[in-house]
This record gives C-alpha cells, structure tokens and sequence, in this order.
C-alpha cells in the first residue's frame, strides 16, 4: 500500500508540473496516464498492460478513450451537481463512487449514457426526500 501511496503522490506531481501546452498523455513506471484539468480540479487515470499479456508487453489502451471517458465523467458530475466543484466531490464523496461505479465495471468502461448513469442516484435522492422511503 505505501508502494501505491507513493506511486500516486509521483503521478500527480508529474501532472501539477506539466504546463498547459503539453500532451495530456505520459508514461510512468509502466503505466499509461491520461489526465485533464478541469478548473482547480484534476483527473487523472492510469493503465497498465494487460496481465495475461505477461511481462513486458504493450499497453494498447486508447489515449483519446480514456480522455473521452475523463471527459465524459466531468459533463456527467456537472449535470448531477450543477458546477462541480471540490467540495461536491469531498461532501458528496459516496455518491461520487456511486457514479463511477454505474460507470465502470471491472476495469471496464460499460456506460457513458448519461442518463443511464443518473437514474439510480436520482431515484435513491428522491426516496430519501420520502418521509417513509424505502431508505429510512
């Protein structure tokens, strides 16, 4: 976990170093990352060659797909929280996990409906607002 904490912590001040007129695309220590400022906010995603592909192989993720979904996840946190800020996705944490989990599945991007993707969370908002909703 320390491993991981600080692979993470190097990742970020690689992007926070990066100006504006660089690539939004770098490769670190075996992994592919993609990331977006948007605002004060930064997304970042990481991929890593398949492990069946065994040691040493290729990374074959799409760049632009992933800066799609980065993208497309922005659009969709912004229509669920109007401007989305830090203190939506700090304060709002568990929802926000709830949303990338409509939106990946086991490494896998399997919805990028933005409608699809909000149902369950308006509908879980709604029965809380219930006086006898099925979430009391």
């Amino acid at each position: 976990m320390a491993e991981r904490t600080a692979l993470e912590s190097e990742i970020i001040r690689k992007c926070l170093s990066r100006s504006e007129l660089q690539c939004s695309f770098l490769e670190y220590r075996g992994y592919k990352v993609i990331y977006r400022r948007y605002a004060s906010l930064f997304f970042i995603v990481g991929t890593k060659a398949d492990l069946d592909a065994g040691p040493g192989a290729e990374n074959k993720e799409n760049e632009l797909g992933m800066l799609e979904f980065i993208h497309t996840l922005v659009e969709t946190m912004d229509k669920w929280a109007g401007s989305i800020c830090e203190l939506d996705i700090m304060y709002q944490l568990e929802q926000v996990h709830f949303l990338v989990n409509e939106m990946v599945m086991n490494g896998y991007i399997v919805e990028t409906n933005r409608i699809n993707i909000l149902k369950p969370i308006d509908l879980i908002e709604r029965e809380g607002k219930k006086d006898e909703g099925m979430f009391r």
